[in-house]
């Protein structure tokens, strides 16, 4: 658990620093460390929330969150992610999409964006990406910021800040709607004190995601963090996906 909550620390702080909440990671984490499949996304939202929330306090503060901008791609995304969470899973199909989802996430992670030629994609076809996103975030415990925000930087949709901005408001909401399908589907059960027994994790990536939101992480440049996060995520993914095919 020492690891673990050190490992939480630092990738908390990675990823408040540009505008995510490491739910990816997260759930790559708990996975390696044989955490109930079923305590995986609860936990791992709950941990983007804690990591988001300031965030998001921040960029409205510096008036980076355009809510009218925000709300088309998140209106259809909130509702997604809470039947996603609400949807019940084996354990099988469960590592299935939570591998496929951070297989997704590490390509997504090694993207070279400033080198893409723009896209062009007009808002409704958007729009219904973006309810795809928060139903594989509801699903799998992730936010869904990871898949969307590269897509944005592609089509130019605003500057990097301001994507960052709206990246952390899309994992907070979809967070909150994700959990409480989660929630919702798993009441009788006690989930709820589960989650609560895991709480040096809850307040390593408050302190992390406090740190990296207010200083932002400097040790190494964000293309060498990209690289070590996807190599990670994409190792989790493989793991995940072979005992999905071939459990034990």
């Amino acid at each position: 658990m020492h690891i673990l909550v050190l490992l939480f620390v630092f990738v908390a702080m990675v990823y408040a620093s540009v505008g995510f909440g490491g739910g990816s990671t997260y759930t790559a984490l708990l996975a390696l460390y044989d955490v109930d499949y079923r305590l995986i996304p609860v936990l791992s939202l709950l941990c983007n929330l804690v990591v988001v929330t300031g965030g998001v306090i921040r960029y409205k503060r510096a008036g980076q969150i355009d809510f009218r901008a925000c709300l088309p791609l998140i209106i259809l995304s909130a509702p997604m992610s809470f039947l996603g969470g609400m949807v019940v899973l084996s354990q099988g199909v469960f590592f299935a999409i939570l591998g496929g989802a951070l297989l997704l996430s590490s390509l997504a992670l090694f993207l070279p964006l400033e080198r893409l030629p723009q896209w062009r994609i007009k808002m409704l076809p958007l729009m219904f990406l973006s309810a795809f996103i928060g139903l594989l975030a509801g699903l799998s415990g992730i936010g869904g910021g990871i898949f969307f925000a590269p897509i944005l930087h592609l089509i130019r949709w605003a500057d990097a800040r301001r994507i960052a901005a709206f990246s952390s408001l899309y994992i907070l909401i979809n967070s909150a709607a994700g959990l409480t399908g989660q929630l919702w589907k798993q009441s009788g059960t006690d989930i709820g004190m589960q989650a609560i027994a895991h709480w040096p994790l809850l307040l390593s990536v408050l302190i992390g995601g406090q740190i990296g939101g207010m200083i932002g992480l400097r040790l190494l440049s964000p293309r060498y963090l990209r690289w070590i996060t996807g190599i990670l995520v994409g190792y989790v993914a493989v793991r995940l996906i072979l005992k999905a095919i071939f459990p034990a």
